[in-house]
């Protein structure tokens, strides 16, 4: 059973480049995968920006595309930290980052494997972001955050890419209770450009 909630394309076309990453989240600490996750956001970013034209050029048509690139550092980091924050190691699925470029927009995916409970969490986040602005969102999530030392759930990045990058993000959930317990979470950002 697939469930999609927010701006999801089922079956973005591949375009003309793309770009796939896997990751195993029971294959080291916490603390390794967190560093991995901003080197694999960098390499994700310098290797967009070859696309992209001079960035030290403001009259270059490709700057703006340019500034896209730190844009995408942003988001896959933030992507990849949640997904493996809240990936049930105990499941087999991998953890996957895919990036695909447009002419015109840029689409960010991670995929994770999720329990219950982190399913029953995000939902609940998915469901306050439905009915709330997104800017009340962020900033009582902000007051939250400072009166506790409990940041694990706050979700502020997902607010920070719709907020700051006027980021489109959506997410399918997919359940195969014949295959196993879990259930597969894909999260996707579109950038335009």
């Amino acid at each position: 059973m697939i469930e999609i909630f927010g701006d999801f394309i089922q079956n973005p076309p591949l375009g003309t480049e793309y770009l796939i990453l896997g990751f195993s989240p029971s294959s080291a600490s916490i603390k390794t995968r967190w560093r991995n996750n901003g080197l694999s956001a960098d390499f994700v970013a310098n290797y967009l920006s070859t696309f992209f034209g001079d960035s030290e050029n403001q009259q270059n048509p490709g700057h703006k595309k340019a500034e896209s690139a730190e844009i995408v550092n942003y988001i896959a980091n933030e992507l990849l930290e949640n997904a493996m924050k809240f990936s049930d190691s105990t499941l087999p699925d991998p953890t996957t980052l895919e990036i695909h470029l447009y002419e015109d927009s840029i689409i960010l995916m991670t995929k994770n494997g999720i329990n219950a409970k982190q399913d029953a969490e995000l939902r609940a986040f998915i469901e306050r972001l439905t009915v709330s602005e997104p800017e009340e969102l962020y900033l009582e999530q902000l007051e939250k955050n400072a009166e506790t030392d409990n940041h694990s759930n706050s979700r502020v990045g997902y607010l920070t890419i719709i907020n700051d990058y006027q980021g489109k993000i959506g997410w399918q959930f997919e359940r195969t209770p014949e295959e196993s317990p879990g259930i597969s979470l894909t999260t996707m950002v579109t950038l335009l450009l």
